[in-house]
Order: C-alpha cells, then sequence, then structure tokens
C-alpha cells in the first residue's frame, strides 16, 4: 500500500470514525437525560435533602454527562469538515476536542475505581431517611413519599436481620404489596444495571478517543505537509497552495486547476522586440556577434 492510499485510507477510518462518535455523543446526552429526569431518580431527588449527598451528586452526573457530549458532538462534526475540506485548523480543533474528553474520561474512571458504591451509598441512604420518618413520624407526608419510592422500584421495606418488624413497619407492607422485594436489593439492582450501562460507555469512550485522536494527528499532519501524493506514488504541489514561486527560468503560478508554468518578464520582453511577425521587425537583434 503506497503512501496515498494510506492517506485516502485514513480519511475513509476518520469518516467513519466521526459517525461513530456522534453516535457516542447522543447516547451520552440520552443517559444523561434519563439520569437527570428519569422517573426512579427524580422521586428520589424529590425526597431528598439536605441531609442526603445524593441531590449535589445528581445534578454534577447531569453537567458532566451534557458536557461530554457536547464535547463528543463538536469533535466530531469539528473532523468530518477537516477530512472533507483538508482543513487543518479544524482537524487541531477535533483533536483538542478528543482530548479534552480522554482526560475527563480517565477522571470518571479513576473516580469510580475509587469510589465504587458512593452513588448507590447515596440513593440507599436517601431511601433510610425516608423510610426513618415514614416509621417514626406520624404525618402522612413521609408516608407518601415512601409508597412513591416503592411503587416506582416495585419494592416494599426493608428487610430485618432478625425477621421482626414492628407494627409500623408490618402496616407498610400489606396484601400483594408483601410478596414485593425487599427495596433495598431493588434500589440495588436498579442502580448496578444504570452503573453497567455507565462503565460501557465510558470503556467505548476511552477507545474511541485514542483512535480518533490518532488519525486525527496523522491527517493532520498529512495537511500540514503542504504537499499530496498521486495515484503512481510521487509528490506534487497541492493545488490548494497559492503564491508559490522558483527562482528558475520560470516560475510556477499555482491555480485552482494545479500548478503551471509561466515565462519569466525577461521572456515577454525578448517577445516584445522581436514581434508577433518573427525577427524581421527588429533585425538588429539577430546581427551576428
Amino acid at each position: 500500500m503506497g503512501p496515498w492510499s494510506r492517506v485516502s485510507v485514513a480519511k475513509c477510518q476518520m469518516l467513519v470514525t466521526s459517525l461513530f462518535v456522534l453516535l457516542l455523543g447522543l447516547a451520552v446526552a440520552t443517559m444523561a437525560a434519563l439520569t437527570y429526569f428519569g422517573a426512579h431518580f427524580v422521586v428520589i431527588g424529590r425526597t431528598s435533602s439536605e441531609r442526603t449527598s445524593y441531590e449535589a451528586r445528581h445534578r454534577w452526573a447531569f453537567y458532566v454527562g451534557i458536557s461530554l457530549a457536547g464535547l463528543l458532538t463538536l469533535g466530531a462534526v469539528l473532523t468530518a469538515v477537516a477530512t472533507v475540506r483538508e482543513a487543518g485548523g479544524l482537524m487541531a480543533g477535533g483533536f483538542l476536542c478528543f482530548a479534552l474528553v480522554f482526560c475527563a474520561l480517565v477522571q470518571v474512571a479513576f473516580w469510580r475505581l475509587r469510589n465504587p458504591a458512593q452513588v448507590e451509598d447515596a440513593v440507599l441512604d436517601t431511601y433510610d431517611l425516608v423510610y426513618d420518618h415514614a416509621v417514626k413520624s406520624s404525618s402522612g407526608v413521609w408516608r407518601q413519599e415512601l409508597v412513591a419510592i416503592q411503587d416506582m422500584f416495585l419494592c416494599c421495606g426493608k428487610g430485618s436481620p432478625f425477621s421482626l418488624l414492628g407494627s409500623s413497619e408490618a402496616d407498610l407492607c400489606r396484601g400483594a404489596e408483601a410478596a414485593r422485594q425487599d427495596c433495598l436489593q431493588g434500589i440495588g439492582r436498579f442502580l448496578s444495571t444504570h452503573r453497567n450501562i455507565i462503565f460501557t460507555l465510558t470503556s467505548v469512550g476511552l477507545a474511541s478517543m485514542v483512535y480518533a485522536m490518532l488519525l486525527s494527528s496523522f491527517l493532520w499532519f498529512a495537511i500540514r505537509s503542504g504537499r499530496s501524493l498521486d495515484h503512481k506514488g510521487r509528490y506534487t504541489l497541492n493545488p490548494r497552495a497559492h503564491g508559490c514561486q522558483s527562482q528558475g527560468p520560470g516560475f510556477i503560478r499555482c491555480s485552482r486547476w494545479g500548478p503551471a508554468l509561466q515565462h519569466p518578464p525577461e521572456a515577454d520582453a525578448l517577445d516584445g522586440h522581436l514581434g508577433p511577425h518573427g525577427p524581421s521587425d527588429s533585425p538588429r537583434l539577430l546581427q551576428d556577434n
């Protein structure tokens, strides 16, 4: 495979990668919207208070997801346009977007490894707070909030380690609700599924960013070289270059149709002395030395 073929293959791969990154950005934006506006998270956020850290982490996750989706979309558009138009500046902008996304995903992955159960603990702490208020308080507001959470996650109550429940706790799960799963287990399974999806998107995003950065850097160097290769593998001047000239007897005039040879001014002056009819107009120029 010659150099010209390698550049063409890299361009095709960059276009396909840009499309994939665009779809990845759409998936990240969808996941961020579901995390913030999803019914399961809304019902938890509605009952959270200043005593829990759920609301701050919930808002932080949404902002990070939307920012990553925006950078992915911008980088995909810039690299696709740069590949078609052979624009080095746009390609550099796309590389910068991919580099920022890569750094952010590394931070997210590192945070998840250091604190694997922090989000789950915040959600379960919120449920515990609502459950305790519903059991101990005589107000029906907390019980309504607890029922809303249990109906959303299709669960009921918390399992007792001694299988003994008080009268207030037993009243929370009666009839068909008593057959539901434990809420701690139900919420844990839901958050585990959500965590696996985020882990998959993070892994795919990291691999895609590495590949996209390699392609964009290679094409940037190819564009900035100022030359192109023909189908035989020989270097020729880039038709996009303007104002290029040489110091020889003739100079190269670049245009949209490619470089063309133009005679120097001395040759034009000689033609003017000779005239259109040849040497008959200026016989002195043809005298023997």
